[in-house]
């Protein structure tokens, strides 16, 4: 069995109160690692070491070609070691292991991205700006922000944690990066390669630990310059007034109840292929999940005769096995959630179509039968809050007004999609969505290229895309007077003989 152990300021190092916890793959419900649980002085020397690291090293002065290379070294340790990875990342939160490697080939291109921005945002240089004066000269220019605390969440495990490692390096940051105790191990295996890599001590550290010892000391830390969560909104709410007790800048990815609105001109097999993914993939463990599904009425049963029918199809099991589609959930305390989860949509006066319980046969690891439910009343709580689980629920709508009124109608804002071969009426109505990511065709598909983050509930800020590299950086405006001038506001200037 593996026993990880913490990486602060350059080096490998057991916590100083010694003590860790279990890894268990929820296929099998074994411990397969032992994760290094760090306290509060552990994340205090990781933290001091991140503060030297920005105040006084090379880093945040290093040229950008010279960040860049570290990162592209970065990310071809990913790619070596990519199968490995892949099957920790299967062992530790139970995904398929095809969607294993999807995620690690997409952290591996992350640093790639991050790396070319770094040197294209270098290249621009300092920006000029016409104040409308003669006798002054004003440029914008953007530096690194400093230090980064980065709470990470357990349904991505490596994936969440370098769309804020890889952006925040390339910008010129020193970071602690915090993953969730429920899902460590890959984020483990991150900083062997980026030892491996060769940054500067203190650059990049990992604390693992639990929330309340770790993550609570962590977002305490008065020399933390920018918090970076994702999370439940609980916790996010717990972050946010942490960073506003220190006044540091804070950026919040939460929960979602993502809609989708399928319209009656729609191909049956494709709307139900991306309901499907759009709410299967992952085992539902995704804050982004299209989890109402809106029906327009005309399509409505034979819609639901098909997704049951393609629903039941699913093949389940461990997620090294071949063909397998739906692993376990995460862990018992996540499966005992969405059982939950799943009762109150029985006793709501919801119709249960298919799952809500254990597959036959299956009774170890924390597998739960993909679940679809239809006729949901708007104000239970399946329709409302976010299950992070295999579970669907379907209502039907009349127009398209209608459709956006239950869309919308949600403290939610992170996604929404929207299928209907008229393309004008997508168009129409990814407008109208209150959501900071829209699919039109399609949903889940992810891309490093473009912001991800949502309104409302959902979160501050965005991650990906340049607005990603954005997030790590200080903007500063250089204003300068031309010196051979006199302002004589208090001093009239000597009048020439």
């Amino acid at each position: 069995m593996k026993i990880t152990e913490l990486y602060i300021d350059g080096s490998f190092a057991a916590p100083v109160a010694g003590g860790s916890f279990d890894a268990v793959n929820p296929a099998t419900e074994e411990v397969f690692a032992h994760i290094a649980a760090g306290q509060a002085e552990d994340v205090d020397k990781a933290v001091r070491a991140a503060r030297r690291a920005f105040d006084e090293g090379p880093w945040p002065r290093m040229p950008a070609a010279e960040r860049a290379a570290a990162l592209r070294r970065i990310s071809k340790g990913i790619s070596d070691r990519l199968a490995e990875i892949s099957a920790l990342e299967t062992a530790d939160n139970g995904k398929p292991l095809p969607e294993a490697e999807w995620d690690i080939g997409d952290a591996a291109f992350v640093f790639e991205y991050y790396a070319d921005l770094a040197e294209t945002d270098a290249a621009n240089g300092p920006t000029p700006v016409d104040v409308g004066d003669a006798r002054f000269e004003s440029t914008v220019s953007t530096e690194p922000l400093g230090v980064v605390g980065a709470i990470t969440p357990w349904n991505f495990p490596l994936l969440m944690a370098v769309w804020k490692v890889a952006p925040a390096l390339a910008a010129g940051c020193c970071i602690v990066l915090k993953p969730s105790e429920h899902c460590s191990v890959t984020c483990a295996i991150l900083a062997e390669i980026i030892d491996a890599a060769d940054l500067p001590a203190g650059v990049f550290n990992l604390i693992t630990g639990t929330g309340p010892e770790a993550g609570q000391a962590l977002t305490d830390h008065p020399l933390v310059d920018k918090l970076a969560f994702t999370g439940s909104v609980a916790t996010g709410r717990k972050v946010m007034t942490a960073a506003a007790a220190g006044i540091r800048t804070v950026s919040l990815e939460l929960g979602g109840k993502s809609p989708f609105i399928v319209f009656d001109d729609c191909d049956i097999d494709k709307a139900v292929e991306w309901i499907v993914f759009g709410i299967f993939w992952n085992k539902g463990e995704v804050c982004s999940a299209t989890s109402r599904v809106l029906v327009q009425k005309n399509l409505y049963p034979q819609l639901m005769a098909r997704l049951t029918e393609v629903t039941e199809a699913i093949k389940i099991g461990a997620g090294d096995e071949d063909g397998v589609k739906l692993g376990p959930i995460v862990n018992k305390l996540q499966y005992d959630k969405v059982m939950a989860a799943i009762d109150s949509g029985k006793s709501s006066g919801a119709k249960l179509v298919t799952g809500g319980g254990r597959p036959d046969g299956m009774n170890t690891g924390y597998f739960i039968a993909p679940t679809i439910f239809a006729d949901v009343p708007t104000d239970a709580e399946i329709w409302r809050e976010e299950i992070f689980g295999p579970v669907v629920c379907i209502n039907a709508f009349d127009t398209e007004e209608d459709a956006l009124t239950l869309a919308n109608d949600s403290a939610y804002g992170l996604a929404g999609a929207v299928m209907s071969d008229d393309l004008d009426r997508c168009e129409r109505v990814a407008a109208k969505l209150r959501a900071g990511i829209i699919w039109i065709n399609c949903s889940q598909p992810t891309f490093t290229q473009v912001p991800w983050g949502g309104y409302k509930s959902s979160g501050i800020g965005r991650e990906l895309g340049t607005a990603g590299f954005a997030a790590f950086r200080e903007t500063k405006q250089i204003t300068r007077f031309d010196h051979s001038e006199s302002w004589g506001w208090y001093i009239e200037p000597e009048s020439a003989e």
